[in-house]
């Protein structure tokens, strides 16, 4: 396969990829009125990691001491993202939730340039700030700064500095065990967050219908979509990459009309069509102009 194919290929695996986190919005958002954050979020990442342990039992033992130390660190960010952007949810209005955390397709090209010594063109720049604006139109109506929206922050800047890392250091071959390893890592916080946070130890979901939103976020937008990331971006640049993800407001949108009873809005459908120009003329884009490319991380 050729190196334009194969990175078309990833780029799809992360849009497919946005699409499955796009689509837990308002699933998430209706099943935290009756589970607590953290113990959601603990028993979500348990089933992943059991599964994925049950498909692939051997792939951690063949990573490198070194990628292990690195999926450990890259799943430490992700957990701690997960519960600071969940947790804020649940103070913040969905919209303005969608909204902060797509900040990190603002923030990683900032921190790919800081710490990758990544060259980020003026077109990428463009597209950035179109998608940043994108997600403005689409998701705000009247904006403040609170408690919710201060955490929210602090989880995109960690999701950026997740993606920056994933771009340095995974690899085709590694994917599998970095993912499985990243998303026990992630379990193992969030179930210490539930235990020390519960007084009566994990809540489980009690409705047959909340279970199967649980093991659907856990199996399809949980396990698969770390396996996608991971494999994606050992092609993509970190850049790229966020541009891409930054889809996930607009899927949630789109699903919050097709299964969760919204109605079209203008403002839905123009801010949409600018992250997805964003998507596109970054897509379009020669690879070497997007930006260059990394194959190790500066430290």
């Amino acid at each position: 396969m050729t190196e334009r194919r194969t990175s078309l290929l990833a780029a799809a695996a992360l849009l497919a990829m946005t699409a499955c986190w796009g689509s837990t919005f308002f699933l998430i958002k209706d099943l935290l009125e009756r589970v607590p954050t953290v113990d959601f979020l603990a028993v979500r990442f348990l089933i992943a990691g059991a599964a994925m342990l049950l498909v692939a039992p051997r792939a951690i033992a063949r990573l490198s001491p070194e990628t292990r130390r690195r999926a450990v660190l890259l799943g430490s960010l992700y957990g701690v993202a997960q519960i600071l952007q969940t947790a804020g949810l649940a103070h913040t209005p969905a919209s303005v939730s969608g909204f902060i955390t797509g900040l990190y397709v603002v923030a990683t090209p900032l921190i790919a340039a800081a710490v990758l010594r990544t060259r980020i063109t003026a077109l990428t720049w463009a597209a950035v700030a179109l998608a940043t604006a994108g997600l403005g139109v689409l998701t705000l109506d009247g904006f403040s700064i609170g408690y919710g929206e201060a955490i929210t922050l602090v989880a995109a800047i960690l999701y950026a500095c997740h993606i920056v890392g994933l771009g340095a250091w995974s690899t085709p071959a590694d994917a599998l065990g970095m993912s499985i390893l990243q998303v026990l890592v992630i379990a193992t916080i969030c179930l210490v967050g539930a235990l020390v946070s519960g007084e009566a130890g994990i809540v489980l979901p009690e409705r047959g219908g909340d279970w199967v939103s649980v093991v659907y976020m856990a199996l399809v937008a949980g396990a698969a979509a770390m396996l996608a990331q991971t494999w994606a971006q050992a092609h993509l640049p970190p850049t790229r990459s966020a541009i891409i993800m930054s889809m996930e407001p607009v899927f949630a949108a789109f699903f919050a009309v097709l299964l969760g009873g919204e109605s079209v809005t203008s403002r839905m459908v123009g801010g949409g069509l600018m992250v997805l120009t964003a998507m596109v003329l970054v897509e379009l884009l020669p690879r070497r102009k997007v930006e260059a490319e990394v194959t190790h991380l500066v430290v």
